[in-house]
């Protein structure tokens, strides 16, 4: 069944594939189905399903060398470079599994920067050689306001050639008032498509509602955003369920927004508040099925690994679809000027601690060119 987006809200095509429909799919796979999916030239989401189920995993192998020659036909040899950078730690929303949310119970200073000390950080992070930076901030618009966005992405754009923002869902017309400031890229997590879980685990706030954060990157697009990353944070739910729904979403995106670029992540759900369990976090040899049946189905779309997986894992990844990498990233606001010491509130604790040079060593080493600036405004303006 081919996905058709013309006149069609995503919400509409992941209507048509629910959990039971899936569950029957990948139950039914077998060696056969696995075969046919590595064969075909444009693969259908049924053979997304038959490389999700447990009988791909015999051609673990064939599928990674698969998914090495795809990669390399579409992005060479080269591995992106990008930082994060923390406007503010506080959040009105309350998701269980979040150091931000509201009531979480985590210790630590809540602070949003002020443009000078947001200026500070964009100096420190440009001494490193990055040229791609992703400003985020909690789900807190009354603290961090558009206007305020507006402000720090324009004050960023001074310090580097591409400037991204993760923060809460925007209508159209806000994206848009970003982009006039030099936003190039939009980056927003579901979290989780399944809306049962999505509604247990975002317990209040803007973020309640599934629907309009699930069109949020459509309105992205059509405001003239070049770059929009999508991901689920595995670990919420089944890795093979979301892993099925984000790679239609990703290709739904490609088609309903294609002049802009699109991109997956893969971040997996491994610090969490006490208060809550992780049920579902896929192993590594689950992330890396992941990563290869969607590289597979997905062959355009770049892939985004971040600093919550070790340094040794990441390393392993890079042949295996990654197309870009943070490094040296800090998830407290004042991370990189050491605005305040350690004090600020982390997201979350950050697995691979390398220094960006040494994870430009490891890219190195690897055979792959690191890249730290791949566009520049000249290009549109």
């Amino acid at each position: 069944m081919e996905i058709r987006s013309k006149n069609s809200s995503f919400a509409q095509i992941l209507d048509a594939w629910p959990e039971a429909r899936l569950t029957e799919l990948i139950s039914r796979a077998g060696p056969d189905e696995v075969k046919r999916a590595l064969s075909r030239e444009q693969p259908a989401p049924e053979d997304l399903a038959a490389l999700l189920s447990p009988r791909a995993l015999p051609f673990l192998e064939e599928m990674a060398s698969m998914a090495h020659r795809l990669t390399r036909q579409h992005f060479g040899r080269t591995i992106g470079l990008y930082a994060p950078i923390y406007l503010s730690n506080i959040c009105h929303s309350d998701c269980t599994y979040c150091g931000y949310a509201l009531h979480s119970g985590s210790q630590g200073q809540r602070r949003t920067l002020t443009m000078e000390e947001i200026a500070a950080e964009c100096a420190a992070l440009s001494g490193h050689g990055f040229q791609n930076i992703l400003l985020l901030t909690g789900e807190a618009p009354k603290v961090a306001p558009v206007t305020y966005l507006a402000q720090a992405v324009a004050i960023a754009r001074k310090y580097f050639a591409s400037v991204s923002v993760e923060v809460y869902a925007l209508d159209q017309e806000d994206y848009g008032l970003l982009v006039s400031r030099g936003l190039e890229g939009v980056t927003l997590y579901m979290e989780t498509y399944h809306r049962q879980t999505y509604a247990q685990v975002h317990r209040r706030g803007r973020k309640r509602d599934y629907g309009y954060r699930l069109e949020a990157m459509a309105r992205a697009g059509r405001a003239g955003v070049r770059r929009l990353s999508i991901g689920a944070l595995l670990g919420l739910y089944h890795w093979w369920a979301d892993g099925f729904w984000m790679g239609l979403h990703a290709r739904h995106l490609q088609k309903e927004c294609w002049q802009s670029a699109i991109a997956v992540s893969f971040p997996r759900l491994r610090h969490a508040p006490e208060r809550f369990q992780v049920e579902h976090l896929p192993s590594d040899r689950e992330l890396v099925q992941l990563m290869l049946a969607l590289r597979i189905f997905l062959p355009e779309v770049g892939f985004n690994l971040s600093t919550r997986e070790s340094s040794s894992l990441r390393d392993r990844l890079i042949p295996l679809g990654v197309t870009m990498m943070s490094a040296g990233s800090s998830t407290r606001p004042g991370g990189y000027a050491h605005l305040d010491g350690d004090a600020a509130l982390e997201q979350f604790e950050v697995e691979d601690r390398r220094s960006p040079a040494e994870v430009v060593a490891a890219i190195r080493q690897a055979g792959y060119e690191p890249v730290w600036k791949d566009f520049d405004p000249a290009f549109v303006e």
